[in-house]
């Protein structure tokens, strides 16, 4: 299912990325040297198409990293809970394993040897074999 969800978007996707491509072949002229309009030291030519996507994948990337150093704190409040939870699971683990240690048997008396409760060992009230 998550394989037809994936084609469904990726494809029609694709296709738009193609057709636009094609569509906007013609060369622009980009420059980055706001001092010299008529001969910029720093331009560059290519594919209006290209540049299009490269803008739009450096603002994704600029996006996501923004969002990332965002939730810095965020991340930082789940490291310090995660290492609280682990050093309560293990005080846990301790204190089950010291009352485990203190619960003993109690102690119990020892039958007195050759009789039993109701006479010798091995008969009840009417003196019969158990």
């Amino acid at each position: 299912m998550r394989k037809f969800l994936t084609a469904l978007i990726v494809i029609p996707l694709g296709l738009i990325l193609v057709t636009f491509a094609v569509a906007n072949r013609h060369f622009v002229t980009v420059s980055l040297d706001p001092f010299l309009a008529d001969d910029p030291s720093l331009s560059v030519t290519l594919p209006l198409f290209l540049l299009l996507i490269l803008v739009a994948a450096l603002g994704v990337l600029a996006g996501g990293c923004a969002v990332w150093f965002g939730q810095r704190r965020w991340r930082r409040a789940a490291r310090r809970h995660e290492a609280d939870a682990r050093g309560a699971r293990g005080e846990l683990a301790d204190l089950r394993a010291q009352v485990a240690a203190a619960r003993t048997d109690p102690q119990r008396l020892p039958a007195p040897a050759g009789v039993g409760l109701y006479g010798p060992i091995g008969r009840d009230k009417q003196r019969a074999t158990l």
